[in-house]
């Protein structure tokens, strides 16, 4: 009577499978998997295949080019720390508290990361024409100004991180902080001393979710910041520009290089991010 479950169980191989059983399981997820990973490792290759490095350095000698970059790295980095700011609290009292209008809250989060691109630039463009805001552009410009461009990151980017905080401190234990409240601790010392620190690699996450996509962000910079040379152009923008005249190199080179910092950042958080862990293993 027991010989069938004991051969069942022997028929099974170290990670519990039958390979008999499962090989047409395995396979289908493979090939389902595999299909997308090989589209994108495609994409990759045919960017690098058809630029060279003649055109991107062609494309880095730009002015205009040069201006993009700058301003790109420079408003990404700055709606990132401003996402941060802000995108750390709301996780926090998100996940924390349960409040009047609780849910309400929680849709509008969502909004900008459902809502097409252009549509939210159009909302802020809108918004920015009302007495209010248009009496303060006399004294401060925003609209088709440098500070659009990041107010149009900042939108996007920050809903990204919010998400990601929220996922972290819910994966927080919360009883330690209990701990610290018995011990004296006010809320505030609790959530720096005991909460921030166990949330480090999920804000380096949201960093790094906040910083790639807003310097991918393209719709609402174009319909609330315009694409000026010299002046608002983004490397986004300067891929549209380019492609608009015909000059297919020049996108590409540009597409590459937005390709490479998003990687290189990537990897020295991660990179950071990994260090931390072994240094509290440790």
């Amino acid at each position: 009577m027991k010989e069938g479950p004991a051969r069942e169980a022997g028929d099974r191989d170290a990670t519990g499978l039958r390979p008999s059983r499962d090989a047409g399981f395995l396979a289908a997820l493979a090939v389902l998997g595999g299909t997308y990973v090989a589209l994108l490792a495609a994409t990759m290759a045919a960017d690098v295949l058809y630029t060279t490095p003649g055109h991107l350095w062609r494309a880095l000698q730009s002015p205009e080019i040069r201006h993009a970059v700058r301003l790109s790295l420079l408003s990404s980095t700055l709606t990132t720390l401003l996402s941060l700011w802000v995108a750390v609290p709301i996780g926090y009292l998100m996940t924390r508290y349960r409040f009047r209008g609780h849910g309400v809250v929680d849709a509008l989060l969502d909004i900008p990361i459902v809502l097409p691109p252009l549509v939210i630039g159009l909302s802020l463009l809108i918004l920015f024409q009302l007495a209010p805001l248009r009496a303060l552009e006399r004294v401060f410009p925003v609209t088709y100004a440098v500070p659009s461009v990041v107010l149009a990151q900042f939108m996007v980017a920050c809903a990204f991180a919010v998400r990601t905080l929220r996922a972290t401190f819910e994966s927080i234990d919360p009883r330690p902080e209990q701990v610290a409240w018995t011990l004296g601790c006010s809320r505030s010392e609790a959530f720096w001393r005991v909460v921030l620190p166990s949330a480090r690699r999920g804000i380096l996450t949201a960093a790094t979710l906040a910083w790639a996509r807003a310097l991918g962000e393209f719709g609402p910079i174009l319909v609330f910041s315009g694409a000026t040379r010299m002046r608002t152009e983004v490397l986004p923008t300067t891929v549209f520009l380019e492609l608009s005249v015909g000059n297919l190199e020049a996108a590409v080179a540009v597409s590459l290089l937005m390709v490479g910092a998003a990687v290189a950042v990537l990897w020295m958080i991660r990179a950071r991010g990994n260090a931390s862990v072994l240094g509290r293993a440790a």
